[in-house]
């Protein structure tokens, strides 16, 4: 494998003025576990035991309310459908729409019960009538397996809405990925966790307000779900878009709600305030060349196949330095576009960016005048290296 080092202050599009002099200052978050994302351009930009399983408490809905919303796309539920409430979606006690057996509610009414009144009976309601089984035990179990196939690997769910329970977890990266999912899937449901009221048929007057902080403060939050139970403590699910940024955020752990809700602003002020997105380079520009073997040409151009957007701190270096890797020498024939390296580079303070880097031109298999220049190239650079190197 070869590692070309590159200082591409030249290649590079990004102009540096004197204000770009040190690295971003790390948020120091006051949460258990924290992972902030820029969604735009894939950054990470806070990782706190962002892997660790803890329990999730309502922050987990939001995978009943995504295997509802696959439900309705996929036509096998509707919003004006009405279901029944079994006895033990309304057995259930903390945040609730206060459901009984005699209700029949729409599934429009169920998921604004979630997402504005992260109501626990809705979620089972939901649950057993998605349900293989026809239980919520049935449908967790889905959930569980839904969530590996999206990539959720530290996530097992027991019950539809984060009910405390043994095992119950998730872990923050997955529920800033379900997050990013929801917000890429369906962007027609996804005004939703916007909306700061619900008062369901007027029955539970104290029970109306999204507990979202973030959502009336005017700095582009739109979603996506509060959490609390006493074991896992205040968390928040939480996106905001500035411009054509957006952040996803997960916090957990806080004490109190109201540190919950300062520490979700100060993430998105700092997420949005002290990293500024920039076009680095431009597809078509030749980064560098990978040596061939056997082609017609010694070496082909390489170049990333699309433009290269990525997130800077807004005090930063006055240069992006980065590596090109890959598997060589290449071997022929080699077709424009053939993917054979990547571009490696890693922003002061950020964590490293991979793009891939496609071959700039066609370099056709050599003829005999060709392999014999590859061929007395190896032999000259074995014997340049000494009896060792000749072997």
């Amino acid at each position: 494998m070869f590692r070309v080092l590159a200082s591409l202050a030249a290649a590079l599009l990004l102009l540096m003025s004197p204000m770009f002099a040190a690295g971003a200052q790390a948020f120091d978050t006051r949460a258990k576990a924290a992972y902030v994302m820029d969604m735009t351009t894939g950054t990470v930009l806070l990782n706190r035991n962002a892997d660790q399983p803890l329990p999730p408490a309502s922050m987990s809905k939001l995978m009943t309310l995504y295997v509802t919303f696959e439900a309705i796309r996929d036509g096998r539920l509707s919003l004006d459908e009405r279901l029944p409430v079994s006895r033990h979606a309304m057995s259930y006690g903390g945040s609730t729409m206060f459901l009984d057996t005699t209700d029949n509610v729409s599934v429009e009414d169920l998921l604004r019960g979630i997402i504005v009144l992260s109501g626990n009976d809705a979620c089972a309601v939901l649950a057993e009538a998605l349900s293989p089984d026809g239980t919520e035990a049935g449908f967790a179990r889905y959930m569980t397996r839904r969530g590996q196939e999206m990539g959720m690997t530290n996530s097992t769910f027991l019950n539809s809405n984060g009910w405390p329970a043994a095992g119950h977890r998730m872990s923050m990266r997955d529920l800033a990925l379900l997050a990013s999912r929801l917000i890429k899937d369906f962007p027609g449901f996804y005004p939703m966790f916007a909306e700061t009221e619900f008062a369901f048929d007027g029955r539970a007057p104290s029970n109306t307000q999204n507990r979202n902080p973030l959502l009336r403060l005017g700095i582009g939050a739109d979603g996506l779900k509060t959490g609390h139970t006493q074991e896992a403590g205040y968390g928040l699910v939480g996106s905001a878009k500035q411009g054509d940024r957006r952040v996803v955020f997960v916090i957990s752990g806080l004490e109190t709600a109201q540190g919950r809700a300062e520490e979700a602003q100060a993430i998105v002020n700092w997420a949005f305030r002290q990293f500024v997105e920039k076009e680095v380079l431009k597809s078509g520009t030749e980064v560098a060349r990978a040596d061939v073997w056997m082609g017609d040409a010694p070496s082909v151009g390489l170049t990333p196949q699309n433009d290269i957007t990525t997130l800077l701190p807004v005090l930063g270096g006055d240069s992006l330095n980065a590596e090109v890797v890959y598997q060589g020498p290449v071997r022929a024939p080699i077709a424009k576009g053939d993917r054979l390296a990547e571009l490696v580079f890693a922003p002061e303070g950020l964590p490293e960016t991979r793009v891939p880097l496609v071959a700039a031109q066609d370099v056709p298999k050599g003829g005999f005048v060709a392999r014999l220049r590859t061929v007395s190239g190896l032999l000259l650079a074995r014997l340049k290296q000494g009896p060792e190197g000749a072997l």
